[in-house]
């Protein structure tokens, strides 16, 4: 039996953590991750109480960032109440108490990293809000009333399949790249592009900011040739029209995503990291893993061929 309510709830978790991630790419674009020198509390105030009036800069995005995750953490523990009630699939359940383990983690992070001025531990903590959105993008998927349709799919090649966790993989191993550049601030430490300063594809001068830095622009690469294997290997699915109904949306979406985080990114670099451009270019990878993950999640439950 599938709650259609249960599903939707699970979905609008799913948009409050895409739009949680938002925030807190505005936060570290502009820097204020350290705006808000105490935690648990704003100031000494409770954070729910902590007067309007004084919601001002850069303690304006740490602030409202501190309440839309308390607001995430919230919803998690009532979509995990959902699926113990309803649902019956033991991987369903242990992925509802999963998700509530992993916000919790999130937020002691995120809470530490402020009292501590720990790097490492901001680092970690975007990292972890990439696996938290996976785990319940998975979750809505099991949730969907379409769930069981899948397995009645037209067939789907294994290597495709294959393709399409790789895929999972180096998308996953790029926002771990950014996260790390972001964090030490080596979005620029190449100010120039597609060349470097000197003209060179290859930067002459090496040092830690800048490895990192090119070590973003190769893996982009990657990423682009390892999406155009996938859609090329989709293509002839959609030819023979035996492909599953997801396949064409979810192949799109791909290619939609990925022409827009190579244009954030080259943004960024010639407009020298605007906030917001910035921001959105986290935004964006984020919905490029969610995308890659629905579409292997899928296809790895549609019959073989």
């Amino acid at each position: 039996m599938y709650s259609l309510g249960l599903y939707r709830f699970a979905k609008a978790v799913v948009f409050a953590t895409l739009s949680l991630i938002l925030l807190g790419g505005m936060v570290t674009s502009l820097g204020g991750g350290l705006s808000v020198p105490d935690w648990p509390t704003t100031f000494g105030y409770n954070m729910f109480t902590f007067p309007f009036s004084q919601w001002q800069g850069l303690v304006f995005w740490e602030h409202i960032h501190r309440l839309a995750a308390a607001l995430v953490g919230a919803l998690t523990v009532l979509l995990a109440i959902g699926i113990l009630r309803k649902e019956s699939r033991p991987w369903v359940r242990g992925l509802g108490v999963g998700a509530v383990a992993l916000v919790i983690l999130q937020g002691i992070m995120g809470g530490l990293r402020v009292t501590e001025l720990s790097t490492p531990l901001a680092i970690l903590h975007g990292c972890v809000a990439q696996g938290f959105l996976c785990v319940v993008t998975v979750t809505a998927l099991a949730l969907s009333p379409q769930w069981p349709q899948v397995q009645k799919d037209p067939r789907v090649p294994s290597g495709f399949v294959r393709w399409n966790w790789a895929l999972v993989a180096v998308v996953s191993i790029q926002l771990v790249l950014g996260a790390v550049m972001r964090h030490l601030h080596a979005g620029l430490a190449i100010p120039t592009f597609p060349l470097t300063p000197e003209g060179t594809v290859f930067p002459v001068v090496h040092n830690k900011l800048v490895d990192i830095a090119f070590a973003h622009r190769v893996w982009a690469v990657v990423v682009a040739l390892v999406t155009a294997i996938v859609i090329g290997k989709a293509i002839p699915l959609a030819r023979e029209g035996r492909h599953p109904a997801f396949l064409e949306r979810s192949a799109v979406a791909l290619v939609c995503l990925l022409g827009v985080q190579l244009t954030l990114g080259a943004w960024i670099i010639w407009f020298y990291r605007p906030p917001l451009p910035t921001s959105l270019h986290v935004l964006n990878g984020a919905l490029l893993l969610m995308t890659a993950l629905t579409l292997a999640v899928k296809a790895s439950r549609a019959p073989r061929a």
